[in-house]
């Protein structure tokens, strides 16, 4: 054997013994998601690696059970309808009062359109930055992909709302057709408004221009094209709502005349009439 040859063999033993070594530090690959196995996936991160989880439990609530927000499940059925058909359709911003069923209209659609190749991904605020990658992964597939944010809001100061706008309307690159990001939020604009950025605002002529501020905060809402806004409901609604929870468990109709006072109280107590109190209430 030449010792140029010797040289060799002695580095690449060297180096495989140096890569075993070094292979245990390594961040592990991202698990391949088993797309036949779950209708939902939740954006997970293991080791500083971002993978999708499949979601195997999901609540049973369907369309039919979500009761007084006609006007805004008529808009979203629709805009997920084309989206599930393969045609154009609005990235949305759901907003409003808390318990009024903005998160569970999401669900809902889930349940109706998943045989129709509907797909959901959840992802929290904390792993937005990370939308770029989710979006890679589920390109070029058959499915139909709605990113779900839950109770979205930004504080100040959050720069985490810029990976939102570049995945939604910010980019050279253009978004996949089998992609839109759906967003539950108690703010409009997702983001804290202040007295002090209205003195921003300056009159040219007639007309009022928004400061800096408060451009950014709207040019985020902007981006969602699809904007649906809930709100409290009165007490009638709330009596109807609590009424289907309980036919749905079973009681009778006499049973749910005379729960009514119950169920008012049951809100009273919670200082909210809507329809998380009711299906809880109806549940206790």
């Amino acid at each position: 054997m030449t010792d140029p040859f010797r040289q060799l063999v002695s580095f690449l033993l060297r180096a495989e013994q140096l890569l075993d070594r070094l292979e245990p530090l390594l961040p592990p690959a991202s698990p391949i998601p088993d797309w036949d196995a779950a209708r939902a996936f939740r954006w997970r991160k293991r080791h500083g690696v971002g993978y999708l989880q499949a979601i195997t439990r999901l609540p049973a609530i369907r369309l039919a059970d979500l009761h007084d927000v006609d006007q805004q499940k008529a808009r979203i059925d629709a805009n997920t309808r084309q989206f599930v058909a393969g045609q154009p359709a609005n990235n949305v911003l759901l907003t409003g009062a808390r318990g009024s069923g903005k998160s569970s209209l999401v669900k809902a659609l889930l349940n109706e359109y998943a045989v129709s190749g509907l797909r959901v991904i959840e992802v929290e605020k904390g792993d937005l930055t990370d939308l770029p990658e989710i979006v890679e992964a589920v390109d070029g597939r058959p499915e139909r992909f709605i990113i779900f944010c839950d109770d979205l809001s930004f504080d100040s100061g959050d720069a985490r709302y810029k990976a939102l706008k570049v995945v939604l309307d910010g980019s050279i690159a253009a978004a996949p057709d089998n992609v839109l990001i759906y967003a539950t939020s108690n703010r409009r604009h997702l983001m804290p408004e202040y007295f002090a950025e209205n003195l921003e605002s300056k009159r040219v002529g007639e007309e009022i221009h928004p400061g800096e501020a408060i451009e950014e905060k709207i040019s985020l809402s902007e981006r969602f094209g699809l904007w649906i806004s809930f709100y409290p409901f009165d007490q009638d609604a709330y009596l109807n709502i609590v009424a289907h929870w309980l036919k749905s468990f079973g009681c009778a109709g006499d049973e749910i005349v005379r729960a009514e006072r119950e169920a008012l109280n049951w809100a009273l107590e919670r200082g909210s009439r809507s329809g998380r109190v009711a299906w809880q209430f109806a549940r206790d």
